[in-house]
């Protein structure tokens, strides 16, 4: 039986192609995220590790927790480096600091990276992770070295002269020198700006002050012993700390930051698998029907129904195995291939040698088989139920109608996501949002274990047209609707792909639309200031807002500020803005519906109502807030404000408040208010003559910042959407899968219609037009329920800030075309098959 088997897997090689194919495709997406994860934690590792090379110790204030781009900690007095010094076993030491630095290229544009803009001052080797390319290090005020990355993409060599925007505004300095990052030529994406000690500490406002010190050990000192003394010498607030424990805590700071990239491409990796199990299911369901003699003689020699069931699991389980382990090698390709995406659209990380973890072997591998083998089970069961009375018959059994208990299994699942649904956009449960999604998945499944009823719906309607073109089309239609089964399970992968692309575009267009809604109902500001990272959370010079509250055309000025701080309702990060009390309502609307602003101090905190009815908190109440500067306090809630798109985070605090808990002081958004009388056009002069000496500096008017905020949901669709394609893609190679198996299965057939006088053209336009049927099926179903997920999703999230609903007609009709053409694209070669079929031999097929 086994020898059977193997046999029979290699007697059909193109059939053993065709079945591995999704598999491959799944898995490599899978495998692909994960080495392309993997790949960059170990550059964060390589770098930060090659960053504490030559220290063996640190010294900096404590921190109540590590952010998501490590730790904001309190300064610490310049004494600390002769207390240090003064140690036993300290054979070297060196005080540092660090802030906000950003280049200004040749262009008079700023350098605005995915990534941090860094400034900071020079150690002397061993000390530092820096080493010097060309030129020499910063000695003197008025001096600066950068990275080599920057150097060589924007054209500075050393003697150039490079303007620099610090917290003390915009600066020029003669470029000393050019470093790299150990071997690295700069730190992960970000730009380094690196000035003398005293410098550094006068741009960044640290005079008299050091952020950490970096320690070397006497030789035959351990770095544990070493900490261990320092300890003893130093205060309370300061603690000292192994380097190599630095660099790990520094690397995985950067690791759990951008988990959320490694969570949505899993995603988009788990919904091409699924996409794909369906391809599989298919796949497999058409090879057992061309087979049933096949196996129905095996049968009569006496193998059993069990031996049947083992060996179609086998098959499947040798194609899982097989094809999950090319998936993973092409996995390792496609990594760079999702880099180069993420960059198209970007977001720009560091490279390196791609690491192929025995992890990422093993979960592909095990992916890949055992969705294919749970796709196998039940044409593997169809298959041992074939009887040994099969053999002798000379034509193929008829197609088999849906079964019962798929027809109940299918409403029962659709009238439970439809109830769900109800429950959750009904407002009476805490998580709405999350029980709309359950709902959402429980309606496809339903969908899905419906559709071969509605194939036949669709076949009469859709393929109507099709008929009227000639016989090709009118077979086309009777294929389709013949296996109503198979033309639903090939459409289904394709609805799938379909609606997800449907219900991003959706969620983007609504959320286009209640972001300009948003500014139409909430923002009373003539302009809205924002710096070249607004994107990546990072602000700019408060001396913007300082220099524009002098002008006389202004009449309020208002900065919003952005900053995390530790939840210890649920031990995550949270989000906060920092907000001018006295000014915020002059130039947004703020609803508050409890309170007051005139109560918002340093000490006190505002509250959203989500937040205020999860937690049972009211006016005067105490919320525990963990900062990493300052530590857990307790903040008086002092008012209770509706949900907003443009405070869309659930805390807001005092600026006064902010400037406490957070070291680096930069302001996110600027909103600015014209004064009485003054003109739009005399107003926007002045505030871009203060502009233009901060380069990068957007001030836009309300039609100019819609614009924008549209272009960045754009954006983020359009990664969205290259990354469902692939999905789609596999869709498509499925219902060219599909019909190349049926031009198999229907050899005799093609045969006969050959012999009765259909020519070679009618055979390809005959399967061209099934294509076309399928998959303008699976199109129309994909873009209903992409619209349908989409409207629950927005009704969902109306109190998180979406509140307009937009179904974007024009681009899901668009994809039905697209998708119609992909279609006949995805028939041509099956068509092509058909057509060059041998007529005698085809007739006599068996």
């Amino acid at each position: 039986m086994w020898r059977a088997v193997l046999k029979g897997l290699l007697a059909h090689k193109l059939r053993l192609a065709l079945t591995a194919l999704a598999v491959v495709l799944g898995v490599a997406f899978v495998s692909g995220t994960l080495v392309f994860t993997d790949t960059i934690d170990r550059v964060f590792e390589q770098l930060f590790g090659e960053s504490a090379k030559g220290v063996d110790a640190y010294v900096r204030s404590r921190s109540a927790y590590e952010g998501p781009t490590g730790p904001d900690r309190q300064p610490m007095p310049e004494a600390i480096l002769e207390t240090v010094r003064g140690v036993d076993g300290v054979a070297e030491a060196v005080g540092s600091v660090d802030g906000y630095a950003q280049i200004i290229g040749p262009d008079g544009e700023p350098i605005a990276p995915m990534a941090p803009t860094i400034g900071i001052s020079w150690a002397p080797p061993p000390l530092t992770p820096l080493t010097m390319r060309a030129g020499r290090a910063p000695e003197s005020a008025g001096e600066v070295a950068i990275d080599a990355q920057t150097a060589a993409d924007s054209g500075f060599a050393v003697g150039d002269t490079v303007q620099v925007i610090t917290p003390a505004g915009v600066q020029p300095f003669r470029l000393a020198g050019i470093v790299g990052f150990g071997e690295a030529d700069n730190l992960a994406g970000a730009t380094l700006a690196v000035f003398s000690l005293g410098e550094a500490q006068r741009l960044f406002g640290l005079s008299g002050q050091l952020t950490e010190v970096r320690v070397k050990a006497d030789a035959g000192i351990a770095p544990g012993a070493l900490v261990a003394r320092l300890q003893a010498a130093l205060p309370a607030e300061v603690e000292a700390a192994e380097a190599a424990v630095v660099a790990r805590q520094q690397a995985d700071a950067i690791g759990e930051a951008l988990g959320f990239l490694r969570t949505g491409l899993l995603v988009f990796a788990a919904v091409a698998l699924f996409v794909g199990s369906f391809i599989i299911a298919n796949t497999f369901a058409i090879v057992v029907a061309q087979r049933s003699r096949e196996f129905a003689l095996l049968r009569a020699l006496g193998a059993s129904r069990g031996q049947v069931l083992r060996a179609v699991l086998a098959e499947a389980l040798a194609v899982g195995i097989g094809a999950s382990l090319v998936g993973v090698a092409l996995g390792a390709l496609l990594a760079r291939g999702i880099q180069g995406l993420l960059r198209a659209f970007g977001l720009s990380l560091p490279s390196g040698d791609l690491v192929l973890a025995p992890r990422t072997i093993g979960t592909g591998v095990l992916l890949g088989t055992v969705v294919t083998l749970i796709a196998a089970v039940l044409p593997a069961r169809r298959a041992a139920r074939i009887p040994p009375v099969a053999a002798l018959r000379l034509v193929d059994r008829p197609h088999r109608a849906v079964g019962r208990g798929r027809i109940v299994g299918g409403a029962v699942t659709l009238a439970l996501g439809v109830a769900l649904m109800g429950v959750g956009l009904s407002g009476s449960v805490a998580n709405g949002a999350l029980l709309t999604g359950a709902a959402v998945v429980a309606v496809f499944v339903g969908v899905a274990l419906l559709s071969p009823l509605l194939a036949g719906v669709f076949m009469r309607i859709l393929g109507a047209p099709a008929a009227r073109r000639g016989v090709p089309g009118r077979l086309a239609r009777d294929s389709a609707r013949a296996n109503p089964r198979r033309t639903a399970a090939t459409a289904s992968a394709l609805m799938i792909g379909l609606a997800l692309v449907g219900f991003v575009a959706t969620f983007a267009a609504s959320l286009r639309a209640s972001a300009v809604a948003a500014v139409d109902n909430e923002i009373r500001a003539d302009f809205v200031l924002r710096g070249p990272q607004a994107q990546i959370g990072i602000g700019f010079s408060p001396a913007v807002a300082n220099e524009l509250a002098a002008l006389p055309e202004v009449a309020a000025v208002s900065r919003l500020r952005i900053g995390t701080w530790r939840d210890r309702a649920d031990a995550g990060n949270a989000f906060l803005y920092g907000i001018d009390p006295a000014t915020i309502q002059q130039v947004a609307d703020l609803d508050l519906r409890a309170g007051s602003l005139a109560g918002l101090d340093a000490r006190s905190v505002l509250i959203e109502t989500g937040v205020a009815e999860d937690r049972g908190l009211a006016v005067g109440d105490r919320l525990a807030m963990t900062f990493a500067r300052s530590g857990r306090e307790e903040l008086r809630v002092a008012g209770v404000f509706a949900p907003s798109a443009v405070f869309d985070s659930g805390f807001l605090i005092a600026n006064d408040g902010y400037a406490q808990r957070f070291q680096q002081v930069l302001d996110h958004t600027v909103l600015v208010r014209g004064a009485k009388g003054v003109e739009v056009e005399r107003l926007r002069a002045a505030v871009e003559a203060v502009t233009a000496r901060y380069p990068g500096i957007e001030a836009d008017d309300q039609t100019e910042f819609k614009e924008r905020q549209k272009g960045q949901v754009d954006q983020l669709l359009g990664l969205v959407t290259a990354l469902l394609l692939l999905a789609v893609g596999i869709a498509l190679i499925g219902i060219t899968n599909t019909l190349a198996l049926s031009v198999f299965e229907r050899t005799r057939e093609i045969g006969l219609l050959r012999a009765v006088g259909m020519t070679r053209r009618q055979v390809r336009a005959m399967i061209r037009w099934e294509a076309l049927l399928v998959s303008v099926m699976g199109a129309v179903l994909g873009a209903a329920m992409g619209a349908l997920f989409g409207w629950a999703v927005v009704r969902s999230l109306g109190d998180d800030g979406i509140s307009e609903l937009v179904i974007p007609y024009g681009q899901l009709l668009g994809g039905l075309v697209a998708a119609g053409i992909a279609g006949v694209v995805a028939g041509l070669l099956p068509a092509r098959r058909a057509a060059r079929l041998d007529v005698l031999d085809a007739v006599s097929h068996d």
